[in-house]
């Protein structure tokens, strides 16, 4: 249920709210935002009357969320939530575009395509180094290897960089290096993995899976947030469904539905969600006219040779392309590209 506290409650009153929640074997999270306080308490609430908590000190009114999913809800957190990553932000007035191969082949490869798409106007390089193949005899990427020419690429860029997660006990090795947890759609139900992401501050990004409803996306989302890890990003990347013309079923309702029913960054993927080349700027265009936080895109200086995804991939030159389609949208709608400032060095950012 949710606890909203009155304009003109002290934190004294506040805290003395909190702790009869906490009394109750209830958890608590805290929104605090520009127009209300509110304190969320977690847990099995159905048998505990309002009247416990209206009657506190600086309590205005006492809610039940009526969603399955609580920390992801809007009811519970009204305004947007807006991520801090390296030199830019996620979720605000700012576009975010996350750029790179399927896949880290070799030095040269990941360098030249940082290189190209902080060019173009890429705000995050993104890059798998542990590859969850349909065929065990396909490349399955060079793990630890792969972490440390990513995080080289930006010290050379100042890209920040999003790697995707396998299994939790990647985790540990995956926090030394990355900047974003990318939780990829065979795994958006593992949830011994989001357990162990909610233990840890990294941010993710969530992919809606395959067969996934909204509301089992938004279900996902809450074991991360329930294990205290606020800084989630959901992304759409298509579904399966009965059309054969494309690799998935781009599914743009998504984008207005997820920002209406929750309080989180939506993201959304071109690549895997046609897959193929010739469709992701149309898609990508559409996702920011839709209201989409950003996008995650696959590009590579040579499709033709990559090891894995190579079909969806685009080429630096028709990224850029891209990146001007989508900065136009963006302008429309009030928006504009991030832009990374600054040099990043492992202290932070300069």
């Amino acid at each position: 249920m949710m606890i909203i506290m009155k304009t003109n409650a002290t934190p004294q009153q506040t805290e003395a709210v909190i702790a009869q929640v906490k009394s109750m074997g209830l958890s608590v999270h805290l929104s605090q935002g520009v127009e209300a306080t509110i304190i969320g308490a977690i847990g099995e609430t159905h048998s505990i009357p309002t009247e416990r908590f209206e009657g506190l000190d600086g309590v205005d009114v006492v809610q039940r969320i009526t969603q399955p999913y609580k920390l992801a809800s809007r009811q519970f957190h009204p305004e947007n939530t807006v991520l801090p990553l390296d030199g830019f932000t996620v979720g605000g007035d700012e576009i975010s575009i996350m750029a790179g191969p399927c896949s880290v082949e070799s030095r040269s490869q990941i360098i030249e395509t940082a290189l190209a798409v902080k060019e173009a106007g890429a705000s995050a390089l993104r890059g798998g180094v542990f590859k969850p193949r349909t065929s065990p005899y396909a490349f399955q990427g060079l793990g630890e290897e792969g972490l440390e020419l990513l995080a080289e690429a930006r010290e050379v860029t100042g890209l920040p960089i999003v790697v995707e997660i396998m299994s939790q006990v990647q985790l540990d090795v995956m926090i030394k290096y990355v900047d974003v947890l990318q939780v990829g759609a065979r795994n958006m139900q593992n949830f011994n993995l989001l357990r162990a992401i909610g233990e840890s501050r990294t941010t993710v990004l969530l992919k809606r899976g395959l067969s996934a409803t909204i509301e089992e996306l938004l279900m996902s989302a809450e074991y991360i947030l329930a294990g205290g890890n606020q800084r989630v990003m959901l992304c759409e990347r298509g579904i399966r469904t009965f059309e054969t013309a494309t690799r998935n079923t781009t599914d743009i309702n998504a984008i207005p539905v997820l920002k209406n029913l929750t309080h989180l960054p939506v993201i959304l993927d071109p690549s895997h969600s046609t897959g193929h080349a010739d469709y992701v700027s149309a898609i990508a265009r559409a996702a920011i006219a839709a209201g989409a936080d950003g996008l995650i895109v696959e590009v590579h200086p040579d499709p033709a040779k990559a090891v894995s995804d190579g079909k969806q991939s685009l080429k630096p030159e028709k990224f850029a392309q891209m990146v001007n389609q989508v900065g136009q949208i963006a302008q429309i709608m009030g928006r504009r590209l991030a832009t990374v400032q600054g040099e990043y060095t492992k202290q932070g950012w300069a």
